[in-house]
């Protein structure tokens, strides 16, 4: 499976992930001129900027040890923005990142809430 495509596959899985653990799904794929944020959602009245990491196996560490800070540095601009645009300045913010390992058929979610 190439990179593109096991990346699709990840946030697919990580999606139905969040809404059964039920979030609501504000935006996916955010883009703007500084990059993407892969999810945005609303849990408990807290929006959550959500950054979906996936890899076909633990051989180079995590995937979520791939979000680097200045990775964290720049999903923090970007929800800066996404705030700004929707004037949603006064709502609580959380950072969290899902970790996809998929091997196979077989998908390993973790998931970090709060991870930076």
């Amino acid at each position: 499976m190439r990179n593109r495509e096991l990346g699709t596959a990840g946030e697919d899985a990580a999606r139905r992930f969040l809404e059964k653990q039920g979030y609501k799904i504000i935006a996916t794929n955010y883009r703007s001129q500084l990059g993407e944020i892969d999810i945005i959602g609303e849990d408990q009245g807290t929006l959550v900027f959500i950054e979906v990491k996936t890899r076909s196996s633990n051989k180079f560490g995590s995937p979520a040890e791939a979000v680097t800070r200045k990775k964290q540095q720049r999903l923090h601009q970007l929800a800066a923005m996404f705030l700004i645009e929707r004037q949603l300045d006064n709502m609580p913010v959380r950072f969290d990142v899902l970790s996809l390992t998929k091997t196979g058929n077989r998908v390993q979610i973790e998931h970090i809430p709060g991870a930076f």
